[in-house]
């Protein structure tokens, strides 16, 4: 996937990557009884329309209230998380999956719900909080051509939340070679965690390391103050918690926030 390739699946240059985060699902430690399916997809469904109104060019969905996320995800998630997608995914931009942090169930609800593309970490070892991560693209890129979901783009972080990757290479280098080797279709650079900056030298650094190999874009800690630099570097932002009350992840949409936030990018795309 190239520049060209983003602008024609988002229908602009710099990208916004809105989150659509579901809260606790079944089974989580975290679930409210009370979010029954009605209560989720109205919820959802008012966060997703502030978005979509604010003028963000695509949408991410992704199990943000699952704490503590698990590497293989349950029967009751895919279900839940294809239910509630298929209702409210926009037919007007494109639209992910994101499972926090089974990159097979993604690609599984993508298929079944239209995404096209989906969020994940495919390639690398990390230490992290849900014990010693152990990738494995061969697996998951054969396993996304055997259910006839090869359409479906990979974002690949390079820099994953919660973790630390477990060698020597440079977060450029690694990048690199999740390009050429495990053909992932764009780098996603982040902080620690969801809402934090990443060091812009790191940015700049994968984007020196892959050129026009893919699109990088940023996946944590945009705002409408730190955008315009960020864009400088970045082929396009994936953009969360700021766009939250209070700029709080857990919270609810703020549209003042989103439209602040996207008259802060179309600054930033004029130069």
């Amino acid at each position: 996937m190239n520049l060209h390739s983003l602008k024609e699946l988002f229908g602009k240059e710099k990208p916004v990557i809105a989150m659509a985060h579901f809260p606790p699902l079944p089974g989580a430690p975290r679930h409210d009884p009370q979010m029954n399916m009605g209560a989720m997809i109205d919820a959802m469904g008012n966060d997703l329309q502030k978005l979509l109104d604010a003028g963000v060019d695509g949408i991410l969905f992704c199990n943000e209230g699952d704490c503590p996320y698990a590497l293989q995800g349950d029967f009751e998630a895919a279900t839940v998380m294809t239910r509630v997608i298929t209702q409210l995914s926009p037919r007007d931009r494109p639209f992910g999956v994101d499972y926090l942090w089974d990159a097979r169930l993604a690609l599984a609800v993508g298929l079944a719900t239209g995404a096209s593309f989906v969020r994940g970490v495919f390639t690398g070892v990390y230490e992290s909080d849900m014990g010693l991560w152990k990738t494995d693209a061969a697996a998951t890129l054969r396993y996304r051509h055997a259910i006839g979901a090869d359409h479906i783009r990979l974002f690949h972080n390079d820099t994953p939340e919660f973790a630390s990757y477990l060698g020597t290479r440079s977060a450029g280098e690694r990048a690199k070679s999740a390009v050429v080797s495990s053909l992932v279709d764009v780098i996603l650079v982040s902080g620690m965690a969801q809402g934090m900056e990443p060091e812009l030298h790191t940015l700049k650094e994968v984007k020196d390391a892959v050129g026009d190999l893919v699109p990088v874009l940023l996946n944590t800690g945009a705002k409408a103050n730190n955008i315009k630099k960020y864009l400088a570097v970045a082929d396009g932002v994936i953009v969360g918690s700021s766009l939250k009350v209070d700029g709080y992840t857990w919270n609810r949409v703020d549209e003042k926030r989103v439209r602040v936030f996207m008259k802060a990018v179309n600054e930033a795309r004029r130069g």
